[in-house]
Parts: C-alpha cells; sequence; structure tokens
C-alpha cells in the first residue's frame, strides 16, 4: 500500500467533511423561516443544536474508540445513513421536541464519526506534511459555509425550509457513501522498541481509557479544545440573525459565511504551514488570541461590509486553530489510541459549541441584543489562550514518532 494514498485519503476526508458538516451546521439559516412558519421560539429550535454538540460530543468518544479497532470507513458508511435519516425526519416534523430528537439526536449523533474518525486516520498515513495534510482535510468544514449555506438558502426561497432540508438529507447521503469507500486504515507502523517509542513509562496508555483521559496532556488538550469552541459557537450561529437584524437581507447574512469559509480555507493552509515550522503551540496561542478580538470586535458592527472584513479576520483564526488540536494529540499519545483521544477532545469542544447556540438565544430573548453574547465569548475566548499557555511538553518525542515513507 503506497504512502502516497495518504493525498487520496485527504481529498475524500475533505470532502465528507463539507458534506456532513455543512449538512449540519446549516441550521442558522432554516432559524428564521422556521420560526415563522411554526411559531417556535429562536431559542427552542437553536436547543436542538444544542442537543446536537452535546450528542455528538458524546458519540464521537464512542466513534472515535470504535474507529480504532475497525477502521474509519464502516464508521463513517453508518454515520452517512444516520445523517441523511435525521434530517429527513427533522424536516417532517410538525413537533419541537421530534425535531429536536431528529436533529439534535440522530444528525449529531452522526456528526460525530466525521472529525475523529477521519483526522485519526490521516494522521497515521503521514509522518512529514503532518500538519498541513489535517488542515487540508478540514478543508471541507471551511468549504461548507461557502457551497451549503448558500445553497440552503436558496433552496429555502424556491421550495420552503421543508423540501430544502429534505433535499440536503438526500444529496449529502448519496455523496458521502461512495466517497467513503475511498478510505483505508494507515499501513502500520515499523515496530519500535520500548525505549524508542516511551512506551515503556507508560504500558496502561493503549489499553486503558481512563489512563489517557487521567494524563495532564489530555486534559489541558480537551480544556483548551472546550474554550475555543465555546467561545465562537454562539458568535458563528447567530451571525445570520444580527446581520438580518442590522438590516442585511437573508442571502447577504447568509453570503457572511460563505466570506468565512473562504477566510477558513487560508487559515487551514497559512495555519497549517505555520505549525510545521514554528510549532504547533505557538500557533494555536496565537490563532485564538485573534479569535478573541475578532469576537469582541463585534459589538461595534452594524454595516454588511463590516461584517464581512470581520469574517476574514475571524475565519483565518478559528478555520486555522481547529485542526491543529489533533496535530499537537498526535506528539502526546501513539496512534494506537489516537481514535480514542481525538473522539474525547471532540467530546469536550462539542460540550463547549453546545453553549453558543442556546446561549446566544437566550441573551438575545432576555436583553434584546446580542451584545452580551460577543463580550462574554471574547472573554472565554482570552481563558482558552490563556490556558493553551500551560501546554506541557509531549509524552513521546517527536523524533520517536516518525515513521519512514
Amino acid at each position: 500500500m503506497e504512502r502516497n494514498y495518504g493525498w487520496v485519503i485527504v481529498g475524500a476526508g475533505a470532502l465528507i467533511t463539507c458534506l456532513a458538516m455543512g449538512a449540519m451546521f446549516a441550521l442558522p439559516v432554516y432559524l428564521q423561516p422556521m420560526a415563522d412558519e411554526t411559531g417556535w421560539t429562536r431559542a427552542g429550535i437553536s436547543a436542538a443544536m444544542t442537543i446536537g454538540f452535546i450528542v455528538m460530543g458524546v458519540a464521537g468518544f464512542a466513534w472515535g474508540t470504535l474507529t480504532d479497532r475497525i477502521g474509519a470507513r464502516p464508521v463513517v458508511l453508518i454515520a452517512a445513513v444516520m445523517l441523511g435519516l435525521g434530517l429527513f425526519i427533522a424536516s417532517r416534523a410538525n413537533n419541537l421536541l421530534i425535531f429536536q430528537f431528529a436533529y439534535g439526536g440522530l444528525v449529531g449523533a452522526s456528526g460525530g464519526a466525521f472529525f475523529a474518525p477521519l483526522m485519526a486516520t490521516v494522521i497515521g498515513w503521514f509522518d512529514k506534511h503532518r500538519s498541513l495534510a489535517v488542515s487540508l482535510v478540514s478543508l471541507g468544514g471551511g468549504v461548507a459555509p461557502m457551497v451549503i449555506t448558500p445553497l440552503a438558502t436558496v433552496l429555502i426561497e424556491q421550495m420552503g425550509w421543508r423540501n430544502a432540508m429534505m433535499t440536503t438529507a438526500l444529496v449529502a447521503t448519496a455523496l458521502i457513501i461512495p466517497t467513503g469507500m475511498l478510505i483505508r486504515r494507515p499501513p502500520a507502523a515499523p515496530a519500535e522498541t520500548p525505549a524508542e517509542s516511551g512506551a515503556a513509562q507508560e504500558p496502561s496508555q493503549g489499553s486503558s481509557i481512563l489512563a489517557i483521559m487521567r494524563k495532564p496532556q489530555f486534559i489541558v488538550l480537551a480544556g483548551v479544545f472546550f474554550l475555543c469552541c465555546a467561545a465562537h459557537s454562539g458568535p458563528i450561529f447567530h451571525t445570520v440573525s444580527y446581520a438580518m437584524l442590522c438590516g442585511a437581507s437573508a442571502l447577504a447574512a447568509a453570503s457572511i459565511y460563505s466570506v468565512e469559509g473562504v477566510a477558513g480555507l487560508f487559515g487551514r493552509l497559512i495555519f497549517g504551514v505555520l505549525a510545521d515550522r514554528l510549532g504547533v503551540k505557538r500557533v494555536i496561542i496565537g490563532g485564538l488570541v485573534l479569535q478573541a478580538v475578532g469576537i469582541y470586535t463585534y459589538i461595534y458592527v452594524a454595516e454588511l461590509t463590516q461584517f464581512y472584513m470581520l469574517a476574514v479576520v475571524l475565519g483565518l483564526a478559528y478555520g486555522g486553530v481547529m485542526p491543529l488540536y489533533a496535530v499537537l494529540a498526535r506528539d502526546y499519545f501513539p496512534p494506537q489510541v489516537m481514535g480514542t483521544v481525538l473522539g474525547g477532545i471532540t467530546m469536550t469542544a462539542s460540550l463547549g459549541m453546545a453553549f453558543g447556540p442556546v446561549g446566544g438565544g437566550w441573551l438575545f430573548d432576555t436583553f434584546g441584543d446580542y451584545h452580551w453574547l460577543y463580550v462574554s465569548s471574547a472573554a472565554i475566548g482570552m481563558a482558552a489562550a490563556l490556558v493553551a499557555l500551560t501546554f506541557p511538553r509531549p509524552s513521546v518525542p517527536r523524533e520517536a514518532q516518525m515513521q519512514p515513507a
């Protein structure tokens, strides 16, 4: 099995991530038409995304652990079916609880099957250019706002939100399944002696999930990921509604996601290259500070042009930082448990993401604007940067991890 096949995995992972995450995270553009038609509150609709993040986190841990045992391909295929089924049921729901179950439960559970399994697989295929490869896979998440969100907006205007969501369900499932067939397990690494691998000091690492989760490396990594996602989830989810309140049309407001997506593409490439050259920790800290400053700037934004300018900054920041947590995890843990590790930190990140949608909706319903959402989110973002300063040294030296091509 040629090592160059790793780039095929990268391409497949990027496409799958684009389709799956784009379908799940398009809910903000459905928010207004759903509220108008059904009479459901913004907080109630947003709660479906909050439930989805919580379920995605818990499921992601399970999917990641399962990936270590059976590989990413069957995990992705099962999740593709769940994604389509969840969106289809949600599109037909006439009851808010049913909608929350379908979107938050089924769609959320499927969402957890893409980040950890795909990232763990890609990391196993690369020794050199690892940060770049991981960042390229995450490009799918950056392309999604450019493609899926505007497409969903157009579909909603032409056929209503129900048929638009149903169409998204069918198309996403039909494309993810054949693409998922391209995923393969990475080739086995050459045998290492205990002295080379550092495994002698950690005999239980590969066999005990609790042993992994008790390590300071995991705790700090999961904590930073949690705070990072808690900081930007609210601003991301409520950007469309905020822009519309400032006078932007629905399509123009949705296009802000497209600008963030384009900026995120460059952010992933730039941050990935910088991380390979300057070190992952430094780049993550810098990106977290930039993200916090950008979020706080929202309180001064009122015009569409300003929204676009800020979207560039935030897209670069959170788009560039997000995939690097997986690279840093590889500095701390061996590939045999990478699915479990990434599933664990994804679970904490999803819990952080869960606060934003419902929290932002509650703050808006309480105060009548989004001011305190951006103030509190910026504070959380700065806390993430401060905690990132405590990243410990890798438990496994990078030189010992390198595998010959």
